[in-house]
């Protein structure tokens, strides 16, 4: 279990070890390096079944090293926090050693995840990125897309980045119709993820179209199309929030 307290008054414990959001495995195949002195650049990052772990941001991965999804891939589903946790600080630190407003050196604060320009006192906190991720239903039909990035074959659920001034709400709604040109009525909160590629927190929703008559935008989506429960194409990875989505869609009409 994780416990978000930074364990300030620990000289030693657990590291995990990251470089260019790439984890170093421990000698046990997990996140964990064995206990260890700290030194004065590790960041401490929290407690892990009562035991302090720091993070150690490092010049280079190694050829072992795994990626976030391939963690994610390997873990019980019980260590994504720690995983989200230990990605999103390492991505914060790499990225925030200087000051966002005059550009001078930043130093890292001991007492919380803060940057602290000593120059005009900006300080700069981890930040988060609030996205919808949606799951399009007609009946018991699914509306799965993919993105021109995806693998060959995969579909997924919408998703976009909330806007300034926008609710949740309004971006599910906005986020549908600029992608597949449809309208939609009820919405249903599901839960959220948070997604560390870099420093997302995804908000999952169900929401039912009021048609079947999708256009798709051609740029974020490069095809999406209705399937029924009994024929789905390649689906998104088991640890995703997408994925849960859809298994409880699957679940729901499993048990009409």
């Amino acid at each position: 279990m994780l416990r978000r307290e930074l364990p300030l008054e620990a000289a030693a414990g657990h590291v995990i070890r990251i470089a260019e959001g790439r984890i170093a495995p421990g000698p046990d195949g997990d996140l964990l390096q064995p206990v260890q002195a700290w030194t004065p650049a590790m960041q401490p990052l929290c407690y892990w079944h009562d035991e302090p772990v720091a993070l150690s941001l490092e010049q280079a991965p190694q050829a072992d090293w795994l990626d976030g999804r391939g963690w994610l891939a390997a873990l019980p589903e019980s260590r994504f926090a720690l995983l989200s946790t230990a990605l999103q600080v390492g991505a914060w630190l790499r990225d925030h050693r200087f000051c966002g407003r005059c550009g001078a050196p930043a130093e890292r604060l001991d007492a919380e995840f803060a940057m602290h320009c000593r120059g005009c006192g900006h300080r700069n906190y981890p930040r988060i990125s609030p996205c919808i991720i949606t799951l399009v239903t007609h009946g018991d039909a699914l509306l799965l897309a993919r993105s021109p990035r995806f693998p060959p074959g995969r579909y997924s659920t919408l998703a976009g980045f909330i806007e300034p001034g926008e609710s949740a709400e309004e971006a599910v709604r906005r986020e549908i119709f600029e992608e597949v040109g449809l309208q939609v009525g009820r919405i249903r909160y599901f839960r959220s993820q948070a997604w560390p590629f870099p420093h997302s927190l995804m908000l999952g929703f169900f929401a039912e179209a009021a048609s079947r008559r999708i256009q798709i935008d051609g740029v974020e989506i490069a095809d999406a199309a209705w399937f029924s429960p009994r024929r789905l194409p390649q689906l998104p990875p088991l640890y995703s929030i997408s994925r849960a989505l859809i298994e409880t869609h699957l679940g729901e009409v499993a048990a009409r």
